[in-house]
């Protein structure tokens, strides 16, 4: 039976994987979005017979229509829209080739395996003649990987219909073995949160002139000088907030020597994993700060010629403790000490964090035990961005999680080369939604 439904789920997902839906920084929707939507409708009647569906320039929200109305509806998220696949791929990468006991391609795990898995259950659990008790939503937005566009339209369309949610269930961490070094076991890493983000452009001017005569800081040195000093973080102080305390205190009784015992009493401790946790991994060290990333630069267009102006952007994921004002204030103070211009380009908004304690973190933790026997659920600060940001004021209880097992090579595949995902592991993860769905 579980090898029917791995070639059944395998094949479904491999369809989806096949249809080329990159995204476009402000382009929202088109034509290979308009297919993908089709071959959602021919994998999953059920789901579109049953459920409402309304769009948003590409953007899909589905409501299933509880049996009570006066229960607080619950929602479910997956975007359909992946990056560029650019590299050299061991199978092609909008192929959606099943080999070697996996589904290759992009958006195996970026998140269309997980789009899968939330409508495939609700297509089954339909089948069945079940109803749930209160009505359940399912966004997949055509613009995650872009500008969010879709995600922060449909929030706000929620918002002024009044609703608020019981849960919100993104896409986050999977279940990883040994997710940050020393710690000897599979974990759920469970996201309460993310950090915010911009986009930020430091311009440097001089009078130009002849490269042969160049004078001192022009403006590519100020900028290399400026870059330096903002790599070293000192103006980002590091803190260890309540998830992250959760997270390392969960992660001790699987490790040995210091870290066990640092993370086992983090209240002696917490200083010592400020600095141990950005040696551990980049990811780990990013939980605890705001980070600056430059990612872009441009200066003059002719070799022996200096620049009259000349530019870095730089992607900064800011902290819950120090916040959007205080590290764009710090950044800015430190270029203009360099003689720089700084710029915001696109301020992506961040998500306050969600009590671990809660019931929403409670019965994730319940459903991946009874589904992943052996596996330990941890609360984590996520550092990248997803459509759940614009969602955080709608529910007490963000999470995001994806149910899949997945192995070292599969977590770095994300954005990069040979994604894929294990037929083995879409079982587990389908019924991980009808219980979300069922047992809310």
């Amino acid at each position: 039976m579980e090898t029917e439904r791995q070639d059944l789920y395998g094949k479904q997902l491999a369809r989806m994987i096949a249809c080329e839906t990159v995204s476009v920084q402000g382009i929202h929707g088109g034509e290979p979005f308009d297919h993908f939507r089709s071959i959602l409708r021919e994998e999953f009647p059920g789901v579109f017979s049953v459920m409402e569906e309304s769009l948003f320039e590409g953007s899909i929200l589905l409501r299933w229509r509880g049996r009570e109305e006066h229960r607080l509806p619950i929602l479910l998220m997956n975007h359909h829209d992946v990056v560029e696949a650019t590299g050299n791929w061991k199978y092609p990468p909008f192929s959606g080739t099943i080999a070697e006991g996996k589904v290759w391609g992009r958006g195996t795990l970026d998140t269309k395996g997980g789009l899968f898995a939330m409508l495939r259950a609700a297509e089954e659990l339909i089948a069945e003649g079940f109803v749930p008790e209160q009505d359940v939503y399912f966004v997949s937005t055509c613009t995650e990987e872009t500008d969010g566009y879709g995600g922060k339209k449909i929030a706000g369309y929620l918002q002024s219909q009044n609703l608020t949610f019981d849960l919100i269930l993104d896409e986050g961490g999977m279940i990883l073995y040994d997710p940050i070094g020393g710690a000897d076991g599979e974990f759920a890493m469970i996201g309460v949160g993310e950090k915010g983000f911009m986009n930020l452009k430091f311009t440097a001017r001089s009078a130009g002139g002849h490269a042969s005569a160049p004078g001192k800081d022009t403006p590519l040195v100020r900028l290399g000088k400026f870059m330096a000093e903002a790599e070293k973080g000192k103006i980002f102080p590091a803190r260890l907030s309540p998830a992250v305390k959760e997270m390392l205190s969960r992660f001790s009784p699987t490790m040995k020597g210091v870290m066990k015992l640092a993370c086992g009493h983090i209240g002696l401790f917490g200083g010592l994993m400020k600095k141990v946790m950005p040696a551990v991994s980049p990811t780990a060290g990013a939980m605890l700060k705001t980070t600056l990333a430059f990612t872009m630069c441009g200066g003059s267009a002719g070799a022996n010629v200096l620049p009259g102006e000349a530019f870095v952007v730089g992607n900064m994921r800011y902290s819950h403790h120090q916040g959007r004002d205080a590290s764009l204030e710090a950044i800015t103070r430190l270029a203009a000490s360099y003689d720089i211009e700084t710029q915001v380009i696109t301020d992506g908004g961040g998500s306050p964090l969600t009590d671990h304690r809660e019931k929403g973190f409670r019965f994730m933790e319940k459903t991946v035990e009874e589904l992943f026997p052996g596996v330990h659920s941890v609360p984590y600060v996520t550092t990248g961005a997803s459509d759940c940001r614009y969602f955080g004021g709608l529910s007490r209880n963000c999470l995001r999680f994806a149910p899949f097992r997945i192995d070292k090579q599969q977590l770095a595949s994300v954005h990069g080369e040979d994604e894929n995902v294990d037929l083995n592991t879409l079982p587990a993860a389908v019924d991980f939604y009808r219980r979300v769905i069922s047992r809310w």
